[in-house]
């Protein structure tokens, strides 16, 4: 990694084009306008991601990553692992987004399949040993709290509030009344 004298430039590319993404979305992200914020020739991104795809998969590596780690700090209660992931992804609504546009992806970049593969575990790993039945269960679990992202996100649904309570309440419709 280079230091240049302001610091280390491909964490503040990262920085920068994390800003954009949250402000501007994926579509106004460009290596040449990171460069031009950066200070630095456009040939500086180039050297640390490559292409535009190779900053957006490291992007998206963070993201998941960040997304692991909230995650991991909820314990093993499928509820407090739902409410963690929802109020994650409406957190960094840029990072979110990219995280799922696959096609704007580098899906052989083993460290970003690592860390999504990370992440999975830790919301699988809620709901007991991993049996194929299981594994159904985490992807129903996983398509509604994904859902839920994405309604909010999307102001789709304006009911759905994303207090921690209101959270809690809908995502216990995952679990059959007794």
């Amino acid at each position: 990694m280079e230091t240049y004298h302001h610091g280390s430039l491909r964490a503040e590319l990262l920085g920068l084009a994390a800003e954009t993404l949250e402000s501007s979305g994926v579509h106004a992200l460009s290596l040449r306008d990171l460069a031009r914020r950066a200070g630095v020739s456009h040939a500086a991104p180039i050297h640390h991601f490559g292409t535009r795809t190779g900053l957006l998969t490291e992007l998206a590596r963070q993201g998941f990553e960040g997304l692991a780690a909230v995650l991991s700090d909820a314990g093993d209660d499928l509820y407090d692992a739902g409410v963690a992931y929802v109020r994650w992804g409406v957190g960094h609504p840029g990072l979110y987004g990219v995280m799922w546009q696959t096609e704007l992806l580098d899906r052989t970049h083993e460290p970003l399949e690592r860390a999504r593969r990370d992440a999975w575990h830790h919301l699988e790993r809620c709901l007991g040993p991993s049996t194929e039945a299981r594994r159904t269960d985490a992807l129903a679990a996983f398509a509604l709290v994904h859902g839920v992202v994405q309604l909010i996100l999307s102001g789709a649904e304006p009911r759905i509030q994303d207090d921690e309570a209101s959270l809690r309440d809908l995502l216990r419709r995952l679990t059959p009344a007794s």
